[in-house]
């Protein structure tokens, strides 16, 4: 009953905010699409996220329903959310008991973050999923292999950490067994890392393409942190997913799981190491520093901090520490509880939510208009920089070369023919993470200068379409 109200609640809410991929999905999309043009992707295109080769495969599969392709993909990533909460109460349930299982479900609903970035179609969430029933099936059925080294190998296919963990589940089914065995074993770990090098190979000749690209690209967005920040900013990060009263439960949780539950710590353990240890070391590489990466192991903190909370079940009925702990669990109850109560508040994610879909509504409206579709003989569709780009090209259904990023031309594309796109409208929009014009201190401030000449041929809210043409073109204004 409960997963049936939370997948209706989830389905409302996709219903009810008509929100859009974000940046990285669109851009397999607009990938997607030139494999069935019969193209390679443009992996190396100017900002283009690193490619995930699951998620690719997914968006082949969708690009053919056009327009409504986006909000699938959404959709999905939506019903992989629900199947994380629901995998969560189930790991809690197996490792330790219903209540356990419960309580964390209930946190996770509690933690916005993780429904936002479900709602904006990241593919962290379907990562998610994938690994927190690999962690059931192997609970319910240690050692067994079979389905949880399928979900482990697609799960490599979306995040390189899931390499991480295939690689230790091969070490951990190799051990007391035959060679034939670990071979086996071996392969399958292999698959994920396998088939992303495979990929990188066909597409651009480089086999650890999206290793060395993910590296660069954290070095140009400015990603990185030197090693005596990491620490701090893994606590800062685990705080803004859990929030800090969780954190400490979860703290507190993985000591009393030590004592109390010893014998059950092998799976949810290994998840949080394996969470926190390739969030550093991935950090060490090169890597961007993401809070989005410390999702798996903020998950189990939340697994744990249900733990401490649940703890004074697992103590014997005439425990002297029973009360004592009891009282424990309930200070981190109304502590949490009052946090939630105090700080809990839907309103900035449903605004952002609309502000996103309205973006793309706004985009789509712009394009359309006919003034705009006759100039695009002019020339390319320009965009201050690259944060917009994907969401045009799938619109007008266009490759990278019709629907350019001004950073990139000289001159911020002053001197270019063709429809040059400009963002206007209040400050905080102006500076927004996703659609701000000025992604860069070096960015030049002609970006969102119109070139000299050019007309403006439409507008919306925040959206104004400007045209040039050479001698001998046209430019009809409206």
């Amino acid at each position: 009953m409960a997963l049936g109200a939370l997948s209706a609640a989830a389905l409302a809410g996709f219903l009810i905010f008509p929100v859009y991929a974000n940046y990285d999905s669109m851009y397999h999309l607009a990938w997607a699409r030139e494999i069935l043009g019969g193209s390679l992707p443009g992996f190396d295109d100017t900002r283009a996220p690193t490619e995930h080769p699951l998620w690719l495969a997914l968006c082949v599969v969708l690009a053919p329903m056009g327009g409504v392709a986006d909000r699938v993909l959404v959709a999905i990533c939506i019903g992989c959310f629900v199947a994380t909460v629901a995998g969560l109460y189930s790991l809690g349930k197996a490792v330790f008991s219903p209540l356990v299982g419960a309580i964390a479900a209930v946190l996770l609903l509690t933690r916005l973050d993780f429904a936002f970035l479900a709602a904006r179609g990241y593919v962290d969430v379907a990562y998610l999923a994938l690994l927190i029933w690999a962690a059931v099936l192997e609970v319910r059925r240690p050692r067994r292999g079979g389905a949880v080294w399928v979900l482990l190998a697609l799960a490599g296919l979306l995040r390189p950490e899931g390499w991480v963990l295939a690689a230790l589940y091969a070490v951990y089914l190799g051990r007391r067994t035959d060679w034939a065995r670990r071979a086996r074993c071996a392969a399958y770990a292999a698959v994920g890392p396998g088939i992303w090098a495979a990929v990188d190979l066909a597409v651009t000749g480089d086999p650890m393409y999206s290793l060395n690209y993910t590296t660069e690209s954290a070095a140009t967005l400015g990603r990185r942190k030197d090693l005596i920040e990491l620490p701090g900013t893994m606590l800062h990060y685990l705080d803004l997913l859990t929030k800090w009263p969780v954190l400490l439960a979860g703290t507190v949780g993985v000591g009393l799981a030590a004592w109390l539950a010893r014998d059950r710590l092998l799976v949810p353990l290994t998840l949080l190491t394996v969470g926190l240890g390739t969030f550093l070391g991935s950090s060490l590489r090169g890597f961007s520093v993401i809070y989005r990466y410390l999702m798996p192991a903020a998950l189990i903190v939340m697994l744990f901090a249900a733990f401490a909370l649940a703890a004074p079940r697992w103590l014997p009925g005439g425990s002297a520490l029973r009360r004592p702990l009891s009282v424990a669990a309930v200070l981190l109850a109304l502590a949490a509880g009052g946090f939630s109560a105090t700080n809990f508040s839907t309103r900035s994610i449903t605004n952002e939510l609309a502000l996103r879909g309205s973006v793309r509504e706004q985009l789509a409206s712009l394009l359309a208009q006919p003034a705009v579709r006759d100039a695009r003989s002019c020339g390319p569709v320009s965009l201050p920089n690259h944060k917009l780009v994907p969401d045009v090209r799938w619109v007008l259904d266009s490759d990278a070369q019709e629907v350019l990023p001004r950073t990139t031309r000289p001159e911020g594309g002053r001197d270019d023919d063709g429809v040059a796109i400009f963002i206007f409208g209040a400050f905080k929009f102006l500076k927004h993470q996703a659609y701000g014009p000025f992604d860069q201190e070096e960015d030049s401030p002609l970006i969102q200068v119109p070139a000299a000449g050019a007309v403006r041929v439409a507008s919306t809210r925040n959206f104004a379409a400007y045209v040039r043409c050479a001698p001998g073109g046209t430019t009809t204004t409206g």
